[in-house]
């Protein structure tokens, strides 16, 4: 969008009331998936950093808040379920920001939770892939630069592993069998839980 069109969007009044509708609809239902539509319009009509941290912080608060009680009923995500899909986004966003900023504890933790708890089965390979090359020692950026396929990326909402990395410069299955220690490291954890 073009800076014309973000300042038609802002002063569109139908507009400005569907972003009010959709808020009111994140709150009272709770919605994840919600917060991400809002989030995104949020994000295209430039709107103030508060408005988008508050936004971005009930995103993660709900997502956390879904996970323990997935954990707690030893339940997986469906990915068909656009709420539960949006709990797993969050979190694996989440989760790729602790790897970015070091919080490598922190990281595998959510990785390994995700690769556990997503029935998607491309996808927790994926979340293993990434808990185990950070287990072996990659740091964020070795992970993008040396493992992660990253220039296939695609967004395409109908897409379940839209916003995941799940492309690698090996096959998944060979990553898999490259960091077999960390992989099994990884399942003793699991068992634990």
């Amino acid at each position: 969008m073009n800076q014309e069109e973000i300042e038609a969007l802002k002063n569109n009044p139908e507009f400005q009331e569907n972003l009010k509708l959709l808020e009111k609809e994140m709150k009272e239902q709770e919605s994840i998936a919600r917060g991400y539509q809002l989030l995104d319009a949020k994000l295209v009509t430039e709107a103030p950093e508060d408005e988008v941290n508050e936004i971005f912080t009930f995103i993660v608060n709900k997502a956390f808040d879904n996970l323990a009680q997935k954990l707690s009923e030893k339940a997986k995500l469906d990915l068909s379920n656009p709420e539960e899909w949006a709990t797993a986004r969050a979190i694996y966003e989440h989760g790729i920001q602790r790897y970015s900023e070091n919080d490598l504890k922190g990281a595998k933790e959510i990785f390994l939770a995700l690769h556990h708890l997503i029935e998607h089965k491309e996808i927790s390979d994926a979340m293993m892939v990434h808990a185990a090359a950070l287990m072996a020692g990659h740091d964020f950026d070795s992970f993008i630069e040396n493992i992660a396929q990253i220039s296939d990326i695609h967004v395409d909402n109908d897409d379940a592993s839209a916003f995941f990395i799940t492309d690698f410069a090996q096959p998944t299955d060979i990553l898999l069998q490259m960091f077999a220690k960390e992989v099994k490291e990884g399942q003793e954890l699991l068992a634990k839980l």
